[in-house]
């Protein structure tokens, strides 16, 4: 193996065990920053030591005890830390051996626990929603500044800011980077949940922009859950939220046209969703409903399984997903789902059942000035033959939404709604 390939080699491993590592140096020095830095410290020796060396036969505990070593020297560099730092590294010493046994066990110390515990800490509700997804990305996901900020829309500097000021919330609310128990880690566990499916959604359909969708954030997400699966295997709302956007994604291919427009879910060909994806979602799926699955992401869930085992939009159950919508409504009863129920309804018993539902719903603040909603009833209206109505709900919907691509989607269909008046 040349040095390249040997440098190649390495850089791939410390993506591998990177949100590990700071997962447990975090745990122990208590601060994200020093934690990255020790990381980091890290693959700057194996990098240097390797190529002559060889790669470990356990990379991540050579890299964890190579940090955990750095962490001890700089507190014994500085004098001033408090007594606490010094039993730290106390404690620290007794855990670093150089012999094999003890640098395999270095690794055994509850990083299960360890990671789930940085993610609480990165997805935890004292920051805001935009700062805990920036951070969960940086520190969990191991994506640049310029990355996220590409992924937002945003520039790199605004985001570095977003992920300091995050940190240093962290810091002065002195969290423990630990994973919560009993009562507070189920209402822990929303908020993170809720962080993963913001960056899926984002990905999925964007809400500002050129781009309709941007799929590395999707894979982004579905790697964050697939990672909070596998540390959490008996949470049934874990699994739920893995199958949806599994499915989810799945029809990502089939989303735009040859023209770069939006392909609705009716018009999609369904020959290009990806059936791995699709079977990943329903096998997470299946997971949740023997866990006792019956939150909101496990019947989101099963909508979008709905919508995956049909082989034609006519073969859809809409009666089955309005009587799921009926059911989620009542676990999670926000404006946006009163809507998606809507939609729903208008399928399954025809467009006036959904116009009534909707208007119901039409003053609620939450959807004021949200475009999907006259898009929806513009959907209604033309499907009931009510088309100059319908004409000014997607002009309306168009005016609304802040992303262009979608802004041209429904100007189009106000246009067929003048051909056809």
């Amino acid at each position: 193996m040349t040095a390249g390939e040997t440098h190649q080699a390495i850089e791939a491993i410390f993506r591998i065990e990177r949100a590990r590592l700071i997962a447990g140096l975090a745990r122990v020095v208590r601060n994200v920053d020093l934690a990255e830095e020790l990381a980091q410290d890290a693959l700057v020796i194996a990098l240097s030591q390797w190529p002559g060396t060889g790669v470990p036969a356990n990379p991540g505990a050579w890299l964890m005890t190579v940090a955990k070593r750095r962490a001890i020297d700089a507190i014994r560099r500085d004098k001033m830390r408090v007594r606490k730092h010094e039993e730290i590294a106390r404690e620290l010493d007794g855990e670093v051996d150089d012999t094999p046994g003890m640098i395999e066990a270095a690794m055994n110390d509850d990083l299960g626990d360890e990671l789930l515990g940085l993610i609480f800490t990165a997805c935890h509700p004292v920051l805001s929603a935009d700062a805990r997804a920036a951070l969960t990305l940086r520190v969990i996901g191991g994506l640049t500044t310029d990355e996220i900020a590409r992924a937002f829309l945003s520039t790199g500097a605004a985001i570095a800011q977003r992920i300091v000021r995050a940190k240093r919330t962290i810091g002065k609310a002195g969290l423990s980077f630990e994973v919560p128990r009993g009562v507070e880690r189920m209402a822990r566990l929303s908020s993170v949940l809720e962080v993963i499916y913001l960056i899926f959604n984002e990905g999925y359909a964007a809400t500002v922009g050129d781009d309709l969708v941007r799929p590395g954030l999707c894979r982004e997400a579905q790697r964050l859950g697939r990672m909070l699966a596998g540390l959490m295997p008996d949470d049934a709302e874990v699994f739920g939220l893995l199958a949806l956007m599994e499915i989810q994604a799945s029809r990502l291919p089939a989303r735009l046209g040859p023209d770069g427009a939006l392909v609705p879910l009716t018009g999609q060909d369904r020959a290009r969703w990806d059936q791995l994806l699709i079977r990943r979602g329903l096998d997470a799926l299946a997971r949740a409903e023997a866990l006792g699955g019956d939150g909101p992401y496990a019947l989101q869930a099963a909508l979008a399984a709905c919508h995956a085992r049909a082989r034609s939009p006519a073969d859809t159950d809409w009666p089955r997903i309005a009587a799921l919508y009926d059911r989620l409504r009542a676990v999670m009863p926000t404006p946006v789902v009163d809507l998606n129920r809507a939609v729903a309804h208008s399928m399954a018993f025809g467009p006036e059942a959904g116009l009534r539902l909707v208007d119901e719903i039409a003053d609620a603040a939450a959807l004021r000035n949200y475009a999907p909603l006259p898009a929806a009833r513009g959907d209604f209206l033309f499907r009931a033959g009510r088309l100059a109505e319908a004409r000014s709900e997607f002009e309306t919907a168009a005016k609304l939404t802040r992303n262009m691509r979608e802004a041209a989607f429904l100007l189009a269909r106000a246009d067929a709604c003048a051909e056809n008046g």
